[in-house]
């Protein structure tokens, strides 16, 4: 499967080796993930360089490419409630996951799209089966 992966970059870095994790586990799998440089250090670097209206253009291109959105949503993030909404928007599921004691923004928690699953997660075990039941619920 094609799966956009949705992290926090301007908004922290806290959770990067997780964000790490999550791709690797996708990419061994078996999974596509055009997005799976948003986990690497260097991000924030890369990024800076590029044009706003170019990564708008192609974030919002691969959205409409995938078959699924997944969004580590422990750290707040603009860009990752934008691709959340944007992705629902255009009828795509998207898993929203984050860290048992971490509160998420209400825009996500309180939305009723019948496409947002939102789970909370203790350890890398537990966060791991989350993903391939979401993966394996979708076809």
């Amino acid at each position: 499967m094609n799966i956009y992966f949705a992290c926090s970059i301007t908004g922290g870095r806290r959770d990067e080796a997780i964000y790490q994790r999550i791709v690797e586990a996708l990419l061994a799998d078996g999974h596509e993930v055009p997005t799976a440089m948003l986990a690497r250090s260097d991000v924030t670097s890369k990024e800076r360089v590029v044009d706003p209206i170019e990564v708008y253009q192609r974030d919002t291109a691969w959205i409409k490419a995938c078959d699924a959105l997944i969004a580590e949503v422990s750290t707040a993030s603009h860009g990752v409630g934008y691709e959340i909404g944007y992705a629902l928007n255009v009828e795509k599921p998207v898993l929203c996951i984050h860290q048992q004691d971490v509160d998420i923004s209400k825009m996500i928690s309180g939305n009723p799209h019948p496409k947002l699953q939102i789970k909370h997660y203790d350890s890398w075990e537990e966060l791991k089966g989350i993903l391939q039941a979401f993966l394996g619920s979708l076809f």
